[in-house]
């Protein structure tokens, strides 16, 4: 199947590793140009010699939570492709912990980033699209429950969900699709972190697939194709949605 993406232009944040990263990759091999972002040279340089080099990819480095970074990320897609058709905003973290040990620095550090930070990244996105632009979210299952030992998460992911799916009524209009990716148990060095938090990550994995209707972790491989079909003009019809990549994890519909 032809997605469409040959000569597409998209800006990934924490394109540099993990999620983002997986899905820049599966931009990249379907033909699509991408701009990814890091908080570091020496990450933004890697990503971009090993996803494709200049012509196909740029690295950039910005912090989502630096107001300035929207402007540097917009100018580099269209310095380097000319052009700009999407943009998938991925942020590592929060941090884990409970709410009784997290202070007001952690939280307004964990709200500049995870959700102020793409709230601006995506009004500044919107304004510089035009019809078939699409804006992604990439969540996590607390968007539906809360993940012990993760409070940060717990406020702030369900609340951006909420803003994506009100822009997806905003931008509807103008043909601008909103969408959010919502990952469980992806093999990724987040998720390794949090199965060794438990003193014995073998356990915590074992509980934690035994949960998962398919028995297994899944791969970055399986979220960035996921990501690149959401992102692709193959999904035009798609808009508003929050598409779980989890093995079945959520029993809901």
């Amino acid at each position: 199947m032809d997605l469409g993406l040959k000569d597409r232009v998209y800006i990934v944040t924490g394109g540099t590793r993990g999620l983002g990263r997986a899905a820049a990759r599966e931009l990249v091999a379907d033909g699509a140009r991408v701009v990814v972002s890091g908080r570091s040279e020496k990450s933004a340089a890697a990503a971009e010699g090993e996803l494709g080099g200049p012509g196909q990819v740029v690295g950039v480095v910005a912090d989502n939570a630096d107001p300035g970074s929207p402007d540097r990320l917009i100018g580099a897609a269209r310095d380097a492709f000319k052009r700009l058709d999407g943009v998938l905003i991925s942020v590592g973290g929060p941090p884990t912990g409970m709410s009784d040990i997290i202070d007001d620095d952690q939280w307004r550090t964990a709200f500049e980033s995870v959700f102020l930070g793409a709230v601006r990244l995506s009004r500044a996105v919107a304004a510089e699209l035009g019809e078939g632009g699409v804006i992604g979210f990439v969540l996590s299952s607390s968007v539906y429950e809360p993940i012990p030992g993760l409070a940060l998460s717990n406020a702030l992911r369900p609340g951006l969900a909420g803003y994506a799916k009100n822009l997806a009524n905003e931008l509807g209009p103008r043909g601008i699709r909103v969408v959010g990716l919502v990952p469980a148990h992806i093999e990724t060095d987040r998720v390794r972190e949090l199965d060794a938090r438990s003193g014995d990550s073998d356990a915590a994995r074992a509980r934690a697939t035994a949960g998962v209707p398919l028995r297994r972790y899944g791969t970055p491989e399986e979220f960035g194709r996921s990501a690149a079909f959401l992102l692709s003009p193959a999904a035009s019809y798609l808009t508003g949605v929050m598409l779980s990549v989890d093995g079945g994890v959520r029993s809901g519909f």
